[in-house]
Parts: structure tokens; C-alpha cells; sequence
């Protein structure tokens, strides 16, 4: 009897494709009893031998696995200030919590913390922070964010093992893809490997959720392909994928276009399913991408970033010399993993006719390959793709990554089998002489022999990716205890309460591209440090789609006017750092001294002198001229002409600001958490008052409770004519009103995916 076919790449049957599916674990029928070799048949293989216990196997691989990334990364739960995104991720899931318990909608609610504030949960994928920020209602929402990082990332071989099974892969393969899982090491270090999330790495923790579904979505995309059954959870998975990261939902929704042409058999039946999981995909998905499309023009594009390998990818030749040389799979150590995905490939090529899975797994390959390339290669044809000034090309190699997972279960087993065949070979005139009596079991040690040795040189194989992993494990261990160690002894605790409690305006703390970059907490920035109470901070620099992001990437921190345009009341400085004038001592901690700027805040009264244009993907550059002139320090502004929202007329139009301040603040109240803020001034003319807010035009404003129209201020932060005399100036933030409609349409397209393909169990 043949080995079963999950030890090898076999014949798959294309000519009818919704008839019974393969089942690649079920063992081949025996020859027939009239052939030559039905005289002497080989040993049963391994899974024929394992029966049951091969399941077992399977699962014990797979459990094994999550259990040791369990223990290695139990310091990940360990409560710290994060070094990298996370700890924005992490002040989402409060943010969440606190909107959610207060009854709020965060999709809706202006996000103050970071870029002068901005609409952030709905220009950035939010679903993660609200599910675990509803979480975080019960347990806590930073117990809950390093729970949910902790528990997804241990957990994932789980979702690889279930969704290669769901993909028709063998057991084995699957098994061996799942061990796989947690080993990938690359040299960008975003994709999906251990140094994309934990805490010394780089904390793209909404990936995270949807490395969880990617997979699902392939495979019931796939699956969808011939049977009508699996469109209603592939519309599902696909919806999830999109809304937890948006550069995930391009590689959960591009291969729906793309995997009806994997099989050649009944074409036409295949493009309708195709064409009808890609509508109700997009009507899934509509209430994230409506906003996004709807509010995309006051976003701005990441201009520092613009024309870097980030953003536009480092092109084919560097990726493939990556891949090539194991920086793909195995930077900086032995190519384990390189070598089972370079067999898996390799194998994919050679029963490319025989097996659909192989094309579709080479298929997913090569879309991560082509799509990462990026801007760097194919230049404007990336254009084609909806948001492509707003997507991080070098990203997409995580669907060569995924798709080489599932190719090294499948390289492993082609090259298990091909050994154990070879060995079996070799051993032949033994099981010759050891041949039992006619109606007896051959014994199952000649079996498990080969099997087993297979077992331990696939062992040693990954062992060189098991050491490095436990030896980062142990580094992310050491530092998180050093981190932990310094937040006790460290001695900025008052200066934080002192900020917490007095509020009125910002705090600075220096960025990454000052002082602010070697001026920490132990190993994490005071910058970061704040973001860690929810301080409302400048310098932290490129985190979200604010208008005011670039700006903020420009700030002067030699400029004493730039100080009150961004609303910058306190500053923690180290002694080496001198305070800009007019800044007043207040402390002295350890390294760190407190100064607050105490005519500043959140509301400034100033002249308008002319106008300017600008527009998403110019907003920062234009201004920096500006910043970097005395006109901050004048109370002199620039209306700003932007698509949308043309420029007001200015108040004092000429060359230079009139003599005299226009106005002095007298009171304020501000509660930007909730969006909103109120202040009381005095005008000794026309002029315009300004709160220290990202212009959006959610914001609504009232003067001494009447409606008046907001204008949009250089660099981009809002603000209101007022005559002279003394007024009550209220703004408030109405976000995107329209989302109870569009999540009952992607509910409503659910369930009538559901009634209508569920219908008959096939087509």
C-alpha cells in the first residue's frame, strides 16, 4: 500500500471541482491483489501505521508549540511603558475604554493625545482598540492590551494549523506550518514574526489581529471557489480582516480576483462566486472604507516618509536578495525556515499541474513579492491601487511570509517523505527477511523507524531558529525587567502629577529627532513616558493622519512662538537642555526639571495677515518656513486656503501684523477627551481666536452661543472670527454621523449572504 497522501504533494482532481472534496490525509487504496507487487507490498506509512495517533501527533506538535511561546514570552504581561507603537496602541484601548463607558461611540470622537488631536479612530484601523478596550471595561484597558498581545500572538500556530487544514493542506504540512509560525525572523522585522510585537520590537499590534483572520479569509476564499457555502464566512473573515489593518484587508481582498484562475475547470462558475464574495466584501466593509473615503481630505500623507523605503517599498532587487540569501525568513542567523519555504517552493513548481493547493500557496507567494516591491519598482502603475499614498508597500511581504509558512509544512513533508522512501528503499532486504507469515501485520518498527528519524533531523533543522527565538525571548525578558526596575527608582513621578493635575495646555518633552531621543525613563523616552499617562504631548512625531502631523514633524524648538502655536505649556528637560525664554521653574527630580510657559494654552488670540494654499500631502513642508520665522511670536497667522475649505479673509490683510496683541485670553476650559473646549477673551479688535486643535471639519463653533463658521489656520489648526470686545468662544467635534447606517448594511449584506448561499448545501 502507497504512504497516505499527507506525507506527499499528490494528484488532485480537477474535473469536478464541487464533487467530494480530497481528503489528503485518507490513504490510497491498495493495489490490486492480480499485480506484481501485491506479492510483496510496501509497509504501511506513517499516518496508515499512526492510525488515530497521527491526529494526536498533529495536534501535539501544534500544542507544543503554542505552549513554549506561552513560557517564552510570559514577560510580555509584565505592566511597563512600551519603547514602540504599542504605546499608542495601548492609549487607543483607553481612550476606547473611557468612550465606551461613558457611552460614547470612539468612531466618532476626537482623539486629543498625539498631532494637536484628530478624528484618529476613524482614520486608522480601530476595531482592535474598541474590542479590547470593551474589554478593558471589566478587567482593566492596559490588562487587557497586554493580555490580548500576549494571547494572539502564543495562540496563532492554532489559527496557521486550522487554517491550512481548512485549505485542503495535509496534517503534517499543517502541523509542521504551525511549528513554523512563531520562527520567522526578517530583516524589515514588521511582518509576522515575534519582533513585530513585542516590547522591544516594533508593536504593530492591529497586524496582530488580523494574522488571525488573513488565514481564515484565504481559505474560505478558496474554498468559496467551488463551493457557495464558504462565500458568507469569507465575506466575514474578509469584512475582519479590513477592519482590524487595512494593509492586511488589500491581501484578504486581491485574491478574490485572483483564485478563480487557479483551477481552469468550470471558469464561468467560479468567476460568478468570485464576482458575487467581491461585492458583498465591499458592502462588509463599507463601514470603514465610506468614512475613510468621505473624510480623506483631511488626512495628511506621511511627507517625512513620502519618498523613503517605508512607504514605497525597497524594491525587487533588494527583497529578492533578502529573500535569496534567508533575511526574508532568518535574518541574522541559520536559514532553517528559508530552506523548508525554498523546498516547499520548489516542490509547489514541480506538481504545479497535479495540485491546485500548490499554485494557490505559489500564487499568494508571489503577490506578497510583487505587491511589496512597491512604488520603488513599478513606479506610478502602484496608482491603480485605491490609497496607495496612504500604504507602507514594504509591509505586504507579510503575505509572502504567511503564504511561506504553510510552503514549509508543505516542504518539510515532500522532503520527510522523499527520505523515508529513500530509507525505506534502502532497508528493503530486511523487511524481505522479516516478512511475516501470510495474514499477519508487518511489524511497525521497519514503519517507524524511518519516521522517526525523519522527526529528529527536522528537529535538528529548526533547532538554530528555536535558539535565536529563545535567545530574543530572553533579551525582551532582560529588558523588560531593567524598564521595570528604572520606573521604580525613577524619580519624574511628581513632575507627571504636577502636568496630570494643572492641565491647561501640552507638555514637551523633546521628539525623535532631538534631544528628546537619548532623554528617557530607563530605555523608554520621556515623550513616550507621557503618552503613558495620557499626557496631551508634542514630539511625538508621525503617529497619526492628522493634518497637523507634519507640522508637528517641523516644530522649532528654538522658536518661542512655536511653543504657544502648539499650545506647549510644560517642558521636561534635562539639565544639558536650556528653556526657551519666558518658561518659569517650577521642579527639579533626579535628571529631570519641570518649566511651564505659563501664558501659554489650548486658546490664543492672533491676527490674520494673508493666505496660503496647501494640501494633504503638502500641509508639513509648506508651513516649516513659517514655524521656523517670528510671525508664531507676533500673534500673526495665515488663513489657508485647502481643498474643501477655502482660505477666510484675512483680518488684517497686508504685510506685516498691526502693532499691538489683538486680544487676551482670559479664562479656558478645555476638555478636548470629549471634544470640546470653551474659553473667555477679550478683543481689542477683529480678530481670530484659535484653539491648538488639527483643523476638521467636525468642528463646529459657537461665539457667545450663536453658530459661527470656522477657519482654517497655518499651519492647520482651527479657529473663528470674533469682533472686538469680550466673548464666550465654545468649539465642539461632531464626527462622521452615518456609521449606524453603514454597520446595518454590513449586517443586512451578512445575513442575506447567508439566507442565499446557504440555502442548498452546494451548488
Amino acid at each position: 500500500m502507497s504512504e497516505p497522501e499527507d506525507w506527499a504533494l499528490a494528484p488532485v482532481p480537477e474535473s469536478a471541482p464541487d464533487a467530494a472534496p480530497w481528503d489528503p490525509d485518507a490513504a490510497q487504496p491498495a493495489p490490486d491483489a492480480s499485480s506484481a507487487t501485491a506479492a510483496r507490498p510496501d509497509p504501511p506509512g506513517p499516518a496508515a501505521v499512526l492510525g488515530r495517533q497521527s491526529y494526536l501527533l498533529a495536534w501535539a506538535a501544534v500544542l507544543g508549540t503554542v505552549i513554549w511561546s506561552l513560557w517564552e514570552l510570559r514577560a510580555t504581561l509584565l505592566p511597563v511603558p512600551y519603547l514602540d507603537d504599542a504605546s499608542v496602541h495601548e492609549q487607543m484601548v483607553r481612550f476606547a475604554t473611557a468612550r465606551l463607558r461613558g457611552g460614547h461611540n470612539p468612531l466618532t470622537s476626537w482623539f486629543p493625545y498625539l498631532q494637536q488631536g484628530s478624528p484618529h479612530f476613524l482614520h486608522y484601523q480601530s476595531l482592535p482598540a474598541m474590542i479590547t478596550g470593551l474589554i478593558g471595561i471589566a478587567v482593566g484597558p492596559d490588562t487587557a492590551f497586554r493580555w490580548s498581545l500576549y494571547l494572539l500572538w502564543c495562540l496563532w500556530p492554532i489559527a496557521i494549523y486550522a487554517s491550512a487544514r481548512l485549505m485542503r493542506l495535509g496534517r503534517f504540512e499543517a502541523a509542521v506550518a504551525a511549528m513554523v509560525s512563531p520562527l520567522l525572523s526578517s530583516v524589515a522585522g514588521v511582518g509576522y514574526e515575534q519582533k513585530g510585537y513585542i516590547w522591544i520590537g516594533y508593536g504593530v499590534w492591529t497586524q496582530l489581529f488580523a494574522s488571525w483572520t488573513l488565514p481564515f479569509a484565504w481559505a474560505t476564499t478558496w474554498r468559496a471557489m467551488e463551493n457557495k457555502r464558504f462565500i458568507a464566512p469569507a465575506t466575514l473573515l474578509i469584512g475582519l480582516t479590513a477592519a482590524f489593518h487595512f494593509e492586511t484587508g488589500y491581501l484578504a481582498i486581491i485574491p478574490v480576483a485572483l483564485f478563480p484562475f487557479v483551477v481552469r475547470a468550470d471558469l464561468k462558475a467560479r468567476l460568478a462566486r468570485a464576482v458575487t464574495l467581491l461585492v458583498a466584501s465591499c458592502l462588509a466593509i463599507a463601514w470603514v472604507v465610506v468614512p475613510l473615503l468621505a473624510e480623506s481630505n483631511w488626512a495628511a500623507i506621511n511627507q517625512p516618509l513620502l519618498h523613503g523605503p517605508l512607504e514605497n517599498g525597497y524594491g525587487a532587487r533588494q527583497v529578492l536578495v533578502w529573500l535569496v540569501g534567508g533575511k526574508g525568513f532568518d535574518n541574522a542567523r541559520f536559514p532553517s525556515v528559508s530552506f523548508l519555504v525554498g523546498i516547499g517552493v520548489m516542490a509547489g513548481i514541480f506538481t504545479w499541474r497535479k495540485r491546485k493547493e500548490a499554485r494557490l500557496l505559489l500564487l499568494l507567494f508571489a503577490l506578497g513579492l510583487v505587491l511589496s516591491f512597491g512604488r520603488t519598482t513599478w513606479g506610478p502603475l502602484v496608482d491603480i491601487i485605491p490609497g496607495s499614498h496612504d500604504v507602507f508597500f514594504r509591509r505586504f511581504f507579510m503575505a509572502t511570509q504567511l503564504a511561506g509558512i504553510y510552503l514549509a509544512g508543505v516542504g518539510a513533508v515532500a522532503l520527510a517523505r522523499a527520505g523515508i522512501q529513500a530509507l525505506t528503499k534502502a532497508a528493503r532486504p530486511l523487511r524481505v527477511a522479516t516478512q511475516p507469515p501470510a495474514g499477519q501485520v508487518p511489524s511497525r518498527a521497519l514503519t517507524l523507524v524511518p519516521v522517526g528519524l525523519a522527526a529528529v533531523l527536522g528537529f535538528a533543522l529548526l533547532l538554530p531558529a528555536w535558539l535565536y527565538a529563545n535567545s530574543y525571548d530572553n533579551l525582551n525578558a532582560v529588558n523588560i525587567a531593567y524598564q521595570r526596575g528604572a520606573d521604580t527608582s525613577s524619580e519624574i513621578g511628581p513632575i507627571l502629577s504636577y502636568i496630570s493635575t494643572n492641565g491647561g495646555g501640552r507638555a514637551y518633552a523633546g521628539s525623535p529627532s532631538d534631544y528628546g531621543v537619548y532623554f528617557n525613563v530607563g530605555s523608554t523616552s520621556v515623550f513616550k513616558y507621557l503618552e503613558d499617562v495620557d499626557a496631551d504631548e508634542v514630539g511625538y512625531t508621525l503617529r497619526t493622519a492628522a493634518l497637523m502631523d507634519g507640522a508637528e514633524f517641523y516644530f522649532d524648538d528654538n522658536n518661542p512662538g512655536d511653543y504657544a502655536l502648539f499650545g506647549i505649556r510644560y517642558l521636561v528637560l534635562p539639565d544639558t537642555k536650556k528653556p526657551p525664554r519666558g518658561a518659569t521653574f517650577v521642579m527639579k527630580r533626579g535628571i529631570y526639571r519641570l518649566f511651564v510657559l505659563k501664558q501659554n494654552g489650548y486658546f490664543r488670540v492672533v491676527d490674520t495677515i494673508g493666505s496660503v494654499s496647501e494640501n494633504r500631502g503638502n500641509v508639513g513642508s509648506q508651513s516649516r518656513t513659517y514655524l521656523d520665522s517670528s510671525l508664531p511670536s507676533e500673534h500673526a497667522y495665515f488663513t489657508v486656503a485647502f481643498p474643501g475649505a477655502p482660505a477666510a479673509a484675512p483680518t488684517s490683510p497686508g504685510l506685516h501684523p498691526p502693532a499691538g496683541v489683538p486680544g487676551r485670553v482670559l479664562s479656558q476650559q478645555p476638555d478636548l477627551p470629549d471634544g470640546a473646549a470653551s474659553a473667555t477673551v477679550d478683543l481689542s479688535r477683529r480678530a481670530v481666536v484659535v484653539l491648538s486643535a488639527s483643523y476638521d471639519p467636525g468642528w463646529q463653533v459657537t461665539v457667545d452661543g450663536h453658530p459661527a463658521p470656522t477657519e482654517m489656520l497655518e499651519p492647520a489648526l482651527v479657529g473663528v472670527a470674533v469682533p472686538a470686545g469680550q466673548h464666550t468662544v465654545t468649539f465642539h467635534y461632531v464626527g462622521f454621523s452615518w456609521y449606524p447606517e453603514l454597520v446595518l448594511l454590513a449586517l443586512l449584506d451578512l445575513a442575506a449572504v447567508a439566507v442565499l448561499t446557504l440555502r442548498r448545501r452546494q451548488d
